[in-house]
């Protein structure tokens, strides 16, 4: 992402992880903590005396929001000793100034780093985040999560794997991006939820001719038209193709299938399929402007379910992107939410990692469920009582069945949003031709892997 994804079965998430090369970043080994000890860790959080703990999070959406709120005020309540300094930015406000945040005299204690080579590994190799090895020993997150799930919130020290080396952050939620639509207009314009891309197709014109606007859209920050031409990609090339391509071993993004789904995409744009200047709209406002009535379907991750559950109630559905053939298993974007990270230059290191076990502990997961988000793990007393939530939870359960998940592509190069977003914006504004914007991509990766 985010990058977004938690719940029932995990053992997709071990599907996005493999060895990768990783650009290099700011800083040198000089810069690092040195590792704490086993012996050093303390979980004694009442005798640390007051402490106000500085934590960065992108949790500024209603369920999202309240998810987080409830687990602050559960910790301070256990430990009154601490006080938590909340800091919520919207995920691309909290990329921008994370990394000043980060370099700073005055860092936050604890922060949501992103996965991939833009964020998390960037960081570990500037010395920007604190190894939570030593705290794995006494909380045991290695046991409680799937290997999977750890390795993806793994960096070696220099920065060049991702998905082994040490561990920098635990996540809470678990991810996927699907297919929200409108019950009432689906209704309205006698169509049933697509089975298959064709039917999604002819769904598109059939609400277009009746003046409908068929997708809510808004890429004012490019990884929306990124998400998207990935879901295409998926819809028109196998998993492991596009596994191997963002992880770096093997394919090109001008290949045939690839530069097929970035074809679809320009097409859609043509014929109206998407929302009018969707260049000039922000993310968050899509599904917004979707709870008011733009668009009769949106894609998007599970992460904005608890929001559009409390606007639209039973009138909004969410599904898995259609599949190539009725029946077929699908493939779709997904993983695991933002992981919550130790800053190198915290004061409260202890505390902070009591907190990160507290806030991604089972009865965190039964509050995630409580307030309408997906966790990463079953939560062990609740389950979803909203209709949109309980469909969320089928899809996460039937993608994790067919090992579905595909990596989000931004995590292939460190400047792959600007580098490829870019390019699909103006393929969105019919500026440049799929051909053209598949060039754009692979230049970008060919360049970074000879970095490798």
């Amino acid at each position: 992402m985010p990058a977004l994804m938690r719940r029932g079965a995990v053992a997709t998430a071990a599907a996005l992880v493999t060895a990768l090369a990783a650009a290099c970043a700011p800083g040198g080994s000089s810069d690092k903590p040195a590792d704490k000890a086993p012996a050093a860790v303390s979980t004694d959080v009442a005798g640390a005396g007051n402490v106000t703990l500085t934590v960065w999070d992108q949790e500024v959406q209603g369920g999202m929001k309240e998810q987080i709120e409830t687990l602050n005020k559960r910790f301070e309540a256990k430990y009154p000793n601490v006080k938590i300094n909340r800091v919520s930015r919207s995920f691309s406000d909290l990329q921008k100034t994370l990394r000043l945040a980060l370099s700073g005299g005055n860092p936050p204690d604890v922060v949501e780093a992103n996965q991939g080579y833009a964020a998390m590994a960037q960081f570990v190799k500037a010395g920007m985040l604190l190894p939570l090895d030593s705290y794995d020993q006494v909380y045991g997150w290695k046991k409680r999560f799937p290997k999977g799930l750890m390795d993806l919130n793994s960096v070696t020290d220099d920065g060049k794997l991702i998905g082994s080396g040490k561990l920098y952050g635990v996540s809470l939620n678990g991810e996927i991006v699907g297919l929200y639509y409108n019950k009432e207009k689906l209704a309205k314009l006698g169509i049933q939820p697509p089975k298959t891309w064709a039917e999604f197709e002819q769904a598109l014109a059939t609400a277009k001719n009746k003046g409908e606007v068929p997708v809510a859209f808004g890429n004012v920050e490019k990884l929306p038209a990124m998400q998207l031409y990935g879901l295409l990609q998926d819809g028109l090339t196998d998993k492991e193709s596009v596994r191997k391509l963002v992880f770096g071993s093997g394919g090109s993004w001008s290949d045939g299938p690839n530069v097929q789904a970035a074809q679809r995409l320009s097409d859609w744009a043509k014929k109206g399929y998407l929302t009018k200047n969707a260049n000039s709209i922000k993310w968050d406002d899509t599904p917004v402007n979707f709870a008011k009535g733009d668009g009769v379907f949106m894609f998007g991750g599970t992460w904005w379910a608890p929001d559009l559950n409390d606007r639209m109630k039973e009138k909004v559905g969410f599904m898995l992107p259609p599949a190539s053939q009725a029946g077929a298993p699908v493939a779709t974007m997904g993983g695991e939410s933002l992981p919550w990270s130790i800053t190198a230059k915290t004061k409260h290191p202890d505390v902070a990692a009591a907190y990160i076990n507290f806030i991604t502990s089972p009865e965190a997961m039964d509050v995630a469920v409580e307030t309408g988000s997906l966790p990463v793990l079953p939560a062990p007393s609740k389950q979803p009582s909203a209709p949109l939530m309980k469909e969320v939870l089928t899809a996460w359960t039937e993608l994790s069945k067919n090992d579905g998940t595909t990596p989000y592509i931004d995590y292939a190069t460190p400047t792959f949003t600007d580098a490829f977003g870019g390019p699909l914006q103006e393929l969105v504004a019919g500026k440049k031709s799929a051909e053209a914007v598949m060039k754009a991509a692979q230049d970008d990766y060919t360049a970074f892997q000879k970095k490798k």
